[in-house]
């Protein structure tokens, strides 16, 4: 039997996910397991990174049991990405892992970000990149940086225990705002600044390049044929976006998740404050993302702070998202006059502002929940506008439509609502784990099967449920949406001084 199959691995925040695929882009077998978050303090968010390897571990086990191992010809991992880990000689953690929504390093990006580190990293100052939380780490935890001998990121972290090999992707480190997006290699002037030497970080090597095999201990404790070939990865956004089936220039992929990041391919280096800029998977590119802090994560506010739906005692299977989905539906687009600032984790692109937060505007006494909801998934898609509309502006191809995926792709309404609001047709991805998939792509043309990514990509991605936008819907939408451009405008300095005043 030939070796037909590869791992994609994704180790998200919240959970690793291993998935078993074919060279044609079809799952045959995956598992799940969940990641717990500790949040000790304020602003600070961390994890036990053995937990990533425990999970990951135990995701791949079970995700082998229920096929042929040896037709596996390699496996690849992609992950959550500006999360680091401190680790001693031995590879263990001398401290919780910093994660990418950690915002304690708020005084350090006030300090230290600037246009020089904006234009060296593609990264606008704010509190996401690893670089300023490191910067923290120097002045506050000096003596952990002293004893730390690798600070790695989740795929330096998982190849080391897989192989036991220090080594990371371009496109896995790059997140971290230690890489010169200019000569892809580690920037001496950022690494002074975090007390740190090249020494303790992993070397880079390019997306789709073979880091090693699988130690024959790691192979029989997981069940995996000896020496499988470990290929390097990238974060998950970049894997979203080629297992989106996002190569060239003029397309964009959307992750509606508990964020949402959409995020389209340039040939050459750009950075602005529209958008940050890592390196692609698809090597020799790069990738231009717009992210929005509060998307699925604004409608389950809702759901657990205001709703009262306990959708068990309605005995239809339904979810309680699924039940103001439903109901929102009935309302009209515009939602009777509210408008909602989805700002409930902070501003991220442009605006960049941790001050921000959720406005309702235009409350009246007929609103309920469903207008909420409706309210709160039309600010999403408004928005996006915003942000694809600002990134257009000095992109060479600008984004004519979108990919969809993430489990808020799940919902039609939604996804109709931003192809009226954005004008642009908007597919969805055929396969819910593209992330993975992106992961298994590179797989596929490190081992031979592809001779590129843009083959791989072609061969092993497919789009299904589609969506136009509605003329006479879009042509409402747009009258809403020159509203909805003056609502932060209007309200950005009040942000800082009810900050100042609550916390007195």
């Amino acid at each position: 039997m030939s070796r037909d199959y590869l791992i994609g691995v994704d180790c998200s925040t919240t959970a690793a996910k291993a998935v078993v695929w074919t060279f044609d882009g079809i799952p045959v077998s995956q598992h799940k397991v969940s990641i717990p978050l500790s949040q000790p303090r304020p602003n600070w968010v961390e994890q036990n990174a053995e937990d990533w390897w425990s999970a990951t571990a135990s995701a791949i086990q079970r995700a082998a049991q229920t096929v042929d191992t040896s037709r596996l010809a390699a496996l690849s991992i992609t992950h959550q990405r500006e999360t680091f880990v401190c680790l001693d000689g031995a590879g263990q953690p001398l401290r919780p892992a910093m994660l990418w929504m950690d915002s304690r390093a708020i005084t350090e990006v006030e300090k230290y970000g600037s246009d020089e580190v904006h234009r060296i990293t593609g990264k606008p100052p704010n509190p996401t990149p690893a670089w300023y939380k490191l910067v923290w780490l120097a002045h506050h935890e000096r003596e952990i940086l002293a004893r730390t001998a690798k600070v790695v990121d989740v795929e330096g972290f998982l190849v080391f225990r897989l192989t036991g090999q220090w080594a990371t992707s371009l496109a896995s480190a790059d997140p971290l705002g230690l890489v010169d997006m200019t000569t892809a290699d580690y920037h001496d002037g950022l690494l002074d600044e975090a007390c740190l030497t090249r020494e303790q970080l992993c070397p880079l090597l390019p997306p789709g390049s073979v880091v090693g095999s699988i130690s024959d201990e790691v192979a029989s404790g997981l069940g995996l044929p000896p020496g499988l070939p470990v290929i390097a990865g990238a974060g998950d956004g970049q894997c979203a976006q080629i297992g989106s089936g996002i190569t060239q220039p003029g397309r964009a992929y959307m992750n509606l998740g508990t964020g949402v990041v959409s995020g389209t391919f340039s040939e050459k280096y750009l950075y602005g404050r529209e958008y940050r800029t890592l390196f692609s998977a698809k090597h020799g590119g790069y990738t231009l993302e717009t992210f929005i802090g509060g998307g699925t994560h604004n409608l389950n506010w809702l759901v657990e702070k205001l709703s009262g739906i306990d959708s068990r005692t309605l005995a239809l299977g339904l979810t309680a998202e699924q039940v103001l989905d439903t109901a929102a539906a009935q309302i009209p687009p515009g939602a009777d006059g509210l408008l909602a600032l989805p700002y409930w984790t902070g501003a991220l692109t442009p605006y960049w502002d941790h001050h921000a937060r959720g406005v309702l505007i235009g409350l009246t006494g007929v609103h309920g929940q469903a207008h909420i909801y409706r309210a709160l998934l039309e600010s999403i898609a408004f928005e996006q506008r915003f942000l694809t509309d600002g990134a257009d502006c000095t992109l060479d191809v600008p984004v004519q439509s979108m990919v969809a995926l993430g489990g808020g792709s799940r919902s039609r309404l939604w996804c109709q609502i931003i192809a009226d609001v954005t004008q642009r047709p908007i597919d969805v991805v055929r396969e819910p784990e593209s992330t993975s998939l992106g992961a298994a792509i590179l797989a596929a043309v490190a081992v031979g099967v592809y001779g590129t990514t843009d083959e791989a990509t072609a061969a092993m991605t497919g789009t299904g449920a589609h969506f136009e936008p509605d003329p006479p819907v879009s042509a409402k939408y747009e009258a809403l949406y020159s509203v909805y451009r003056d609502i932060y405008p209007s309200v950005q300095t009040l942000f800082p001084r009810i900050v100042s005043a609550s916390s007195l």
